[in-house]
């Protein structure tokens, strides 16, 4: 179970999120929308540990413990995800090191490079990457749709308690969609992960079936209900709930 309650968190001096909270069990989706300048991003960040955005009160814990003291590395061996926007290219550092180093630096066992090379095929196989990808520079030279693919891949090879999905499918086309739905249906199956995807548009929940849908409002999730509720936003805006 992951639980924000009653988080406060500034920018800047600003306060941007104004006492939020929620809760994501374990194998549930849940759905966080809202206008651009809402406080989505500042929640996702604040969780993350960034130190940009200062929490000033409220409590974050996964599965009972709190994480609000960790580092933000020590938040993601702990198993919280959160997806970036726009991933970095990284020359010089082929995908099969990069992702067998950051593996074994979050399990409690190493996997041979063998071992590695068998999870990690099951992992490509959900994503219909082939085999040459593992070859190629972190990032570099990448698609839009292909860095998703790289970014989704990563999320299945660190197998997260947590995941946090900002603005996923920003700039995708609907097959890059896809690849993501497949990516979460997989790892809420396998590993029971609690998963948040944060979006202003519906169009990816209509691949990704939200358990709840929370509407999020000047810092504070003003609404919450079923996947009803982002198909009200689609059909009627977010201006009928001011």
């Amino acid at each position: 179970m992951f639980s924000v309650h009653n988080l406060h968190s500034s920018v800047d001096d600003k306060e941007i999120l104004k006492g939020v909270s929620l809760e994501v069990p374990n194998d549930k989706v849940h759905a966080l929308m809202g206008k651009n300048g809402s406080g989505k991003s500042t929640l996702a960040q604040s969780i993350m540990g960034n130190p940009s955005f200062i929490v000033t009160e409220g409590k974050i814990t996964l599965d009972g413990k709190s994480i609000l003291e960790l580092e933000p590395t020590d938040r993601a061996k702990e198993g919280i995800f959160l997806s970036f926007q726009y991933p970095s290219e990284v020359s010089g550092v082929n995908i099969a090191s990069y992702l067998r180093l950051i593996y074994n630096k979050s399990h409690s066992t190493s996997l041979s490079p063998v071992k590695f090379r068998e999870l990690l095929k099951e992992k490509m196989e959900v994503l219909h990457i082939k085999e040459d990808f593992l070859s190629r520079y972190l990032n570099e030279g990448f698609s839009g749709g292909e860095k998703k693919r790289m970014e989704m891949l990563q999320m299945l090879v660190l197998e997260p308690k947590m995941v946090i999905l900002d603005e996923v499918d920003s700039g995708l086309d609907i097959d890059a969609v896809k690849i993501v739905a497949n990516a979460v249906e997989y790892l809420r199956k396998t590993c029971k992960s609690s998963i948040l995807i944060i979006t202003h548009y519906s169009r990816i929940l209509n691949y990704i079936k939200p358990d709840k849908v929370h509407i999020m409002q000047d810092g504070l999730i003003i609404k919450t209900g079923g996947e009803d509720l982002a198909h009200e936003l689609e059909a009627k805006g977010y201006a009928h709930l001011e």
